[in-house]
């Protein structure tokens, strides 16, 4: 494949590059321009990011519906250029009558939005004009700007009423809230996009920096809090039977019933103050998130995550007595967790816990998930499985999910899949992920399913968009790990993640980073998969004897370079299965040819996509006369 040398000038030196052949945005051009990102796939000499610390403070009531908060933001500017504008999200403005979303809102969804009570700048008050728009991000107008390699001190005092309507956060029921997206925050600057200005449109997701965070919930007695990061002195806020069995549960491999439902009534878990202080702390971490409830059952054991260092991570479930299937959440999560850190991805999980809350969600936060209960313990486990596949992307990488959903949505579907096959089988587990995954998008022939991945996700709706993120993507990148094989994969995936955790990566530094580990150009694959309109439809043309084998011409009508099997059934009834992956499409994506070798006499043939499932199979079989 030719490759092109670039010279770019810039800061008076000249930078030779490879020019790849996939589409690159205006945006990413003058990264590469400006070398805070490399046409290799690493982060540039020149890369930044910003970042601040919180110390957040929030009072929640139940069942009082007002929530109120209070906050200061250290802001640290590490770009080249000063700040005088600064994004502000207020993602529960959301709720408000005439916000930007994707679908209709019931009344009990609805309430006023955030409200901001009083803002200071560095010490000094700060005029805070509401926009008159319903929108969940506003800009600030700095009385005087922000220099490069300085620093800010922001404060903000708000309150807003919790919606009635439970989904990413609201109330649960009347005495459960989960509080998430809660507070004022600085949106992401970063390096090739500058301000983040998407609006949170409740069917798409978040973009956040890495920050340090300190938060207090102030709650009555009787009601426990769960959320992000560590607690903080849990021996001020437990009774001494429940604080023993929290610590037990700690460096325990058995599941602890910390709290039940008889000592929840009769006062018997939390410290006897009218209002508690529960206190977390986190470091580098996109954001915080609390449940707060005075009857739901907790539930607490751990599970070494890293054998190296024998450290271990807490696993917690938070659920009221009727969700059966959350007796077993602790046992899901432990063993999601052992599985995901050693084998796919591969990498010990992050964190030092994780908290599964009964609620209506199915959503993930960090160190934190919110999911529905099921009557089926297995679509309980493939649900929870997700959720907590996500620590990794985004969380861990960063990733830009509103508008790269395909980056975070589809690495969680690929790891469910994977996790999926050891715990139920092969059979059984892409049962569910073609059930889940991938017909909705191979049956479905409407012109809305055939837009290329990388298309912006927050340009996006409908099932085109969801497909995308979730299967689609997923598929494809199970396509490049058959194409390259485990060991290359890996080495691949562990490179991209180990140049970017903690960072913004991109499409294009993922595409990048396993072209350079790999030492291959892959963006014939890339374009295919990722670029283009293409859907999976093969189509058996021609089956030839020659020689001491059968030559099988096959025709791509839908374009992806899907791997298949040819299956081959002889006359003696004896049949013969044989693996094709993506490579034989390299040459030419249109149509190739598959020599099978055989010394039988061959009735017919198959082409049997499995998981990469075929448009219209009614072409995939050939009886030869």
């Amino acid at each position: 494949m030719k490759t092109i040398l670039l010279s770019l000038a810039f800061a008076g030196c000249l930078l030779s590059v490879q020019a790849q052949d996939l589409y690159i945005p205006r945006d990413m051009k003058a990264a590469y321009k400006k070398e805070t990102r490399s046409p290799d796939g690493k982060p540039g000499k020149n890369y930044w990011q910003n970042r601040a610390r919180y110390t957040i403070a929030v009072t929640a009531l139940p069942p009082n519906r007002t929530i109120q908060g209070e906050e200061s933001i250290v802001y640290f500017n590490n770009s080249p250029d000063s700040i005088r504008n600064p994004i502000i999200k207020l993602f529960l403005n959301i709720h408000k009558p005439g916000a930007p979303r994707n679908a209709g809102a019931e009344a009990d969804y609805l309430t006023s939005g955030m409200h901001i009570d009083a803002v200071t700048f560095n010490g000094a008050p700060y005029e805070w004009k509401e926009s008159p728009m319903p929108t969940t991000w506003q800009r600030m107008r700095l009385p005087k700007p922000l220099a490069p390699r300085d620093s800010m001190k922001l404060t903000f005092k708000w309150h807003y009423e919790i919606s009635k309507q439970s989904g990413r956060e609201g109330m649960i029921d009347s005495t459960t809230y989960f509080l998430a997206y809660f507070y004022p925050r600085v949106a992401v600057l970063d390096d090739y996009n500058g301000w983040d200005r998407m609006n949170f449109m409740d069917s798409h997701e978040f973009y956040s920096d890495f920050n340090d965070y300190t938060v207090t919930i102030h709650a009555p007695k009787n009601y426990v809090v769960w959320g992000t990061g560590t607690l903080q002195h849990p021996e001020n806020l437990l009774q001494p039977e429940a604080l023993k069995r929290f610590n037990t549960s700690l460096t325990s491999d058995q599941i602890i019933n910390v709290a039940t439902k008889e000592e929840l009534a009769q006062g018997k878990v939390t410290t006897q103050n009218e209002v508690n202080h529960w206190q977390f702390k986190a470091k580098n971490i996109p954001d915080m998130t609390f449940a707060v409830s005075n009857h739901y059952l907790w539930d607490a054991g751990s599970v070494v995550v890293d054998d190296a260092t024998q450290r271990r991570a807490s696993v917690q479930a938070a659920y009221d007595e009727p969700s059966a299937d959350f007796k077993y959440m602790v046992k899901f999560g432990k063993h999601a967790l052992h599985w995901l850190s050693r084998h796919w991805p591969g990498i010990p999980y992050p964190y030092e816990k994780t908290t599964i809350v009964r609620g209506f969600a199915d959503m993930e936060y960090p160190m934190m998930v919110n999911d529905s209960s099921f009557p089926d313990t297995t679509f309980t486990r493939f649900v929870v499985e997700h959720e907590l596949a996500h620590t990794y992307m985004p969380f861990y990488m960063g990733v830009n999910e509103t508008r790269y959903g395909f980056m975070d949505e589809g690495w969680a579907t690929t790891f469910e899949l994977l996790v999926g096959r050891a715990d139920m089988g092969t059979v059984q587990a892409e049962q569910m992920y073609k059930q889940f995954r991938v017909a909705g998008w191979a049956y479905d022939n409407s012109s809305a399913q055939d837009i290329p991945i990388t298309t912006p996700g927050d340009a996006l709706t409908g099932p085109g968009f969801g497909n995308n993120e979730y299967g689609k993507a997923s598929i494809g990148y199970l396509a490049m790990k058959d194409l390259l094989g485990d060991d290359l994969f890996k080495k691949c995936l562990h490179t991209y993640m180990d140049r970017w955790h903690g960072k913004h990566p991109t499409p294009w530094d993922f595409f990048y980073t396993f072209n350079d580990v790999s030492k291959q150009n892959l963006n014939w694959f890339w374009n295919n998969w990722y670029f283009s309109p293409n859907y999976i439809d093969l189509a058996v043309r021609n089956v030839v004897k020659k020689g001491s084998g059968y030559e099988i011409s096959i025709e791509n009508i839908g374009g992806m370079a899907a791997p298949f099997d040819v299956v081959v059934t002889n006359e003696d009834g004896t049949t013969e299965r044989s693996h094709q992956t993506p490579v034989v499409w390299q040459k030419n994506q249109k149509a190739t040819t598959v020599t099978v070798p055989s010394k039988k006499k061959i009735k017919s043939l198959l082409i049997d996509g499995g998981i990469w499932m075929d448009a219209d199979d009614t072409n995939n079989r050939w009886d030869v006369k």
